[in-house]
């Protein structure tokens, strides 16, 4: 029988990219709104912020194609 992972042993390390994803340590397991999970087990997983993504809640470097504005 599977036993629950010790949580408290050790945080998960979360970078938010200015204008990109939000990284976390992985692996992790994503609730999404409609209830669905999703499971990945890399070793760091990027998580889509802007929406743009495909492949939502992952990101797919979708952000990149969003043109700046000119200063």
């Amino acid at each position: 029988m599977p036993t629950e992972p010790n949580r408290a042993a050790e945080p998960r390390r979360v970078v938010i990219e200015p204008g990109g994803p939000m990284l976390v340590e992985g692996p992790v397991e994503i609730v999404l709104d409609d209830g669905g999970t999703v499971v990945c087990d890399r070793f760091m997983v990027a998580l889509c912020t802007c929406r743009r993504s495909r492949r939502y809640p992952l990101c797919d470097t979708s952000h990149r194609r969003r043109r700046r504005p000119e200063s």
